[in-house]
C-alpha cells in the first residue's frame, strides 16, 4: 500500500436504518472518503463526496464488515466505521478495510466492557489486499506507480478461514486468463495472511 495512510475508527450507537429494524438485527455502514490533499494535486470536499468511487468503496467497506458480524445477536446495535484518507498511494480501498476491522473489535470491545453489548458479534477475521500483473510480472499490493501501469487490477477480500468475501477484478491493458486468475489469488491470499498476523498481534483472540 506504500505511503497510504487512512484513519480508520468505529461508532457504536443504538441508531439504526429502519430496515435493520424491522429485520431485529444490528447494522453496520461505512463512510469513506479523502482529504482534499491525499493526492498529488487537490481534490475539492465536494467533489469527493459526491463521487460514485467514494460511494462504491463505502459500500465495499461495508460488505466485507458485516461479513464477519452476527448481526441478529446484536439487534439494537448500530455501528459506524469512517476511513479517511490522509495520504493515498494505492490500495485505499484495502487498507480501510484491514484498519477499520481493527477500529470495529476495539470499539465492540468498549461496549461489552460498558456492559452495552448483549453478545459479541464478531465471528472471524477479514483483511483485503490488491494485486495485479505489471510489466508481466504478477505483483502484491500495487503502490501507486505500479498500479497505473498495471495491465490487470484486483482487489481481493478474504476472512481469517481463507473464505472469499469480495473479488474485484479488471483488465486494465491486456485480457487475463484462468491461470493467471489463479495465480493472482493465490498471491492475495498469501498477502491477506500476513495481514491477519498484524491483526492478531493488534488484537489478540477476536472471541474474547
Amino acid at each position: 500500500m506504500g505511503q497510504t495512510r487512512v484513519l480508520c475508527t468505529a461508532s457504536v450507537s443504538n441508531d439504526l436504518p429502519d430496515h435493520a429494524k424491522e429485520s431485529n438485527k444490528g447494522w453496520l455502514t461505512a463512510e469513506y472518503s479523502m482529504l482534499p490533499r491525499a493526492t498529488s494535486e487537490r481534490s475539492s470536499r465536494g467533489r469527493i463526496a459526491s463521487g460514485g468511487r467514494t460511494k462504491e468503496i463505502s459500500r465495499l467497506i461495508g460488505r466485507s464488515l458485516r461479513a464477519v458480524l452476527d448481526m441478529p445477536v446484536i439487534p439494537d446495535v448500530g455501528v459506524v466505521a469512517d476511513c479517511d484518507v490522509l495520504q493515498a498511494d494505492g490500495g485505499t480501498r484495502t487498507a480501510s478495510i484491514n484498519g477499520a476491522f481493527i477500529a470495529l473489535v476495539q470499539a465492540l470491545r468498549r461496549w461489552r466492557k460498558e456492559g452495552r453489548l448483549p453478545a459479541w458479534p464478531v465471528r472471524d477475521y477479514v483483511a483485503a489486499v490488491s494485486v495485479g500483473i505489471v510489466d508481466g510480472k504478477f505483483v502484491l499490493d500495487l503502490d501507486y506507480e505500479k498500479d497505473v501501469k498495471a495491465e490487470v487490477d484486483m482487489n481481493v477480500v478474504m476472512t481469517g478461514a481463507g473464505r472469499f468475501v469480495e473479488i474485484q477484478g479488471n483488465a486494465e491493458h491486456k485480457t487475463f486468463s484462468q491461470s493467471d486468475l489463479n495465480r493472482m489469488l493465490a498471491l492475495a491470499a498469501q498477502g491477506i495472511r500476513k495481514i491477519l498476523v498484524v491483526q492478531k498481534q493488534v488484537l489478540g483472540d477476536i472471541r474474547k
